[in-house]
């Protein structure tokens, strides 16, 4: 009897979708913190908190002189705001509601909804907390200057990007044991601290350390968003396509897991989560 009439045209369809897209994302946005204003506050405070640590981590081991000529406080955010950025889209899709959730029983949603929009929660919070945490810090302390500041963002994009496909892989995973791949999805976040490279630049590195290194995306991105930050770094040991490439057959991967694991979908893995 009481029926919502849909569009059948695809052009229908997709503003359909991107509709409840849009009211799926703005629900995650508030699920974790009822007021918008205090879920922004929150993400900055990790953030600046964060730079502070790395600040002072700095300052103790004499590290200062070595990294880039250039605003030394910028430097350390370039590395903070891509590897929150990372991590948190990685934590966001991974905790992403699966298709034995209890939102699955209204029929516009499907997982693919769910999946983007945690993922685009996670970009909208963290592009607002870096734009305002910058703003600050440009009008309060001292003027900064972005040599390439469309570069910068596209790889703040990228690192995203990688997050999504990285989590999509976790994701496709978590159902069939989902405390094993839980500890995997930690210890690689964790990992990031120091493998991401957010506290060196990978030119000052001998070739042995950068075998260590050069594995991870997020250190390719960080490096070559600091060379797009800085008119007087040049990255030489890091690409943007390495990245994109790997983002791509994680994403690929992700997405064919993650069919096949929903083929076998049963509510009592609900119950072991």
């Amino acid at each position: 009897m009481f029926r919502t009439e849909r569009s059948k045209s695809k052009i229908g369809s997709t503003f359909s979708m991107l509709e409840l897209i849009y009211h799926a994302t703005v629900r995650h946005i508030r699920k974790s913190q009822g007021n918008a204003i205090l879920g922004l506050l929150r993400n900055m405070m990790q953030t600046m908190l964060l730079v502070f640590t790395f600040y002072i981590m700095y300052g103790v081991l004499g590290l200062r002189g070595s990294q880039v000529r250039g605003d030394f406080m910028l430097y350390i955010m370039s590395g903070i705001f891509l590897y929150m950025t990372h991590t948190k889209a990685m934590g966001a899709v991974f905790g992403s509601e699966g298709s034995t959730s209890q939102m699955m029983k209204h029929a516009p949603m499907t997982t693919a909804v769910s999946i983007a929009s945690s993922a685009l929660s996670v970009l909208y919070i963290q592009l607002l907390s870096m734009t305002v945490v910058l703003y600050i810090y440009h009008a309060a302390f001292t003027p900064i200057e972005i040599y390439d500041w469309v570069g910068a963002l596209a790889m703040v994009l990228l690192t995203w990007f990688v997050g999504v496909a990285l989590g999509m892989v976790f994701l496709a995973a978590k159902p069939w044991n989902p405390s094993v791949v839980g500890i995997i999805q930690q210890v690689y976040s964790r990992a990031n601290m120091i493998a991401s490279g957010k506290m060196f630049l990978a030119n000052n590195l001998t070739h042995k350390m950068l075998v260590l290194f050069n594995w991870n995306p997020l250190f390719h991105t960080i490096d070559q968003a600091r060379g797009y930050t800085f008119i007087n770094y040049n990255p030489h040991n890091s690409n943007w396509e390495y990245p994109l490439t790997l983002g791509l057959i994680f994403l690929a991967i992700g997405l064919m897991g993650e069919f096949y694991t929903r083929q076998y979908a049963s509510l009592s893995w609900g119950a072991r989560r």
